[in-house]
C-alpha cells in the first residue's frame, strides 16, 4: 500500500488514497471542477506517519477532481400501526458526489483552501 490520509469531508471521515474515487454528501461543484481539501487528520507517506492536532492544514493539502453526481442506493421505509391497517412505504435516495484524488501534497506554504 502507498500513501494514504484519513481526511474530514461532507461531515464524515474517509480513508483516501491517490488515484481512486468516493463518493461524498453532494457538493456545490460542476463536473471537471478541481478543489483541496485541507482538514487532513493523518498522512502516511514513505513510512513516515504525520498526526495533525486536530488537522494538518499547514503541511499537507489533497487534491481532488469532481467527476459527476449521482444519486445513492434507495433507503426504503415502511411504517405499520398494528390493528389499524395503516401502512406506509417511504423511499429515500441521497443525492452525492463522486470525486476522484489527484494527489496528496506536502506544501511549505499555504494556498487558497476549500472547506467542506
Amino acid at each position: 500500500m502507498g500513501s494514504y490520509a484519513i481526511v474530514k469531508a461532507s461531515g464524515r471521515q474517509f480513508w483516501i488514497e491517490e488515484n481512486r474515487f468516493y463518493d461524498l454528501n453532494k457538493l456545490p461543484l460542476q463536473a471537471g471542477d478541481t478543489f483541496t481539501l485541507n482538514q487532513i487528520l493523518l498522512v502516511k507517506q514513505n513510512n513516515k506517519l504525520e498526526l495533525g492536532k486536530p488537522f494538518l492544514e499547514d503541511k499537507y493539502i489533497v487534491e481532488a477532481t469532481v467527476l459527476r453526481h449521482l444519486s445513492g442506493s434507495k433507503t426504503r421505509v415502511y411504517k405499520m400501526r398494528p390493528k389499524k391497517k395503516t401502512r406506509k412505504t417511504f423511499g429515500f435516495r441521497a443525492k452525492l458526489t463522486r470525486i476522484y484524488i489527484n494527489s496528496i501534497c506536502n506544501i511549505s506554504t499555504p494556498t487558497p483552501i476549500c472547506y467542506l
